[in-house]
């Protein structure tokens, strides 16, 4: 199992109005926008901006960080192994599979294995 990115997590009342700064702070154009639920997702250069309502960002907000890995049954078991506690199950997503998991030391992360369509673009563009 390799971890292929990891983003920091902005949360934002409007994604139409966070973007614009972190893309003057990159230089970069956002790589990834979807809408999940009711909340609006953003990727540019190493943050994921989650925006909407602050009940609904307050579903996500019990993750530190969003990691992206090549192989979420692999790491499931590494974590298990770790004596960390999956949260929520790996369940199926706009950009792939994730999971939630707590790690023994108390730490809330998010892990996605994108689908293979964004690696290529993604990782190995």
């Amino acid at each position: 199992m390799t971890i292929l990115k990891t983003y920091a997590r902005l949360w934002a009342d409007d994604l139409d109005r966070a973007l614009p700064l972190l893309e003057q702070l990159t230089g970069e154009q956002p790589h990834l926008r979807v809408t999940f639920h009711a909340v609006g997702l953003g990727a540019i250069c190493d943050f994921l901006v989650i925006a909407g309502p602050a009940e609904e960002r307050a579903k996500y907000s019990h993750a530190s960080a969003t990691v992206v890995v090549d192989d979420l049954d692999a790491l499931q078991a590494t974590l298990e192994s770790a004596d960390a506690t999956i949260t929520t199950p790996a369940t199926d997503g706009p950009t792939g599979r994730f999971l939630y998991a707590r790690h023994a030391d108390g730490a809330g992360v998010e892990y996605v294995e994108w689908n293979a369509e964004l690696v290529r673009r993604l990782i190995h563009a």
